[in-house]
């Protein structure tokens, strides 16, 4: 349905993130890949989907007076938000076990943000899913993070992977959020681009 919308439109997804991809792909939206390298660094006094609104922005500017009028770009950015304050990536194993023991029997936010531009202008959509882990023992955590060595996720776990699987007891909201991507938020704001 949005493929034949989109046409005679070239998007191109800002992301190096084989979630997001995927999701592209099963959305059944055309794109190409362009990633370029963003220093993501966001001033400390923003807050919950503020951060993610600004980090997405802010990676749209690399492409910046470059876009024809028939391009959509799109770039997002997910956090983990826990105890007022985002959770980036891990950098170690033992990051990535302290982040889970700081997730463990709690409810954390994940908030995502995606931007669209084009030659005309910029929009930006954000979502906030809440997800709730069981209190998670060290064998588990230390299992987790030593077999799939989450470095490349925010707050330190994917939930679609091992510790989603046995850990997470509830979820508020939308759970491709938390895989990285609004789905719905993206479905309907490319309809909204392609009908204006």
């Amino acid at each position: 349905m949005l493929k034949e919308l989109l046409k005679n439109k070239e998007i191109i997804l800002a992301s190096g993130s084989p979630r997001r991809q995927q999701l592209f792909k099963d959305l059944d939206i055309p794109f190409r890949s362009d990633v370029r390298p963003v220093k993501e660094v966001c001033p400390a006094y923003l807050k919950k989907q503020e951060i993610t609104d600004f980090l997405a922005q802010l990676k749209a500017e690399a492409f910046q007076n470059e876009l024809q009028s028939n391009q959509i770009l799109i770039t997002s950015d997910t956090i983990v938000y826990n105890d007022n304050s985002a959770m980036g990536k891990p950098e170690t194993l033992a990051q990535a076990k302290d982040m889970l023991e700081s997730l463990s029997g709690k409810t954390h936010s994940v908030f995502t943000s995606v931007c669209f531009s084009t030659h005309q202008g910029q929009s930006t959509v954000n979502c906030e899913t809440k997800v709730t882990f069981k209190e998670l023992t060290s064998e588990e955590i230390n299992y987790y993070v030593e077999n799939f060595k989450p470095f490349d996720k925010a707050g330190g776990y994917a939930i679609q992977e091992w510790i989603g699987l046995i850990g997470i007891t509830n979820i508020e909201g939308s759970y491709f959020n938390v895989v990285g991507l609004p789905t719905h938020l993206v479905y309907n704001e490319l309809i909204n681009l392609c009908n204006s």
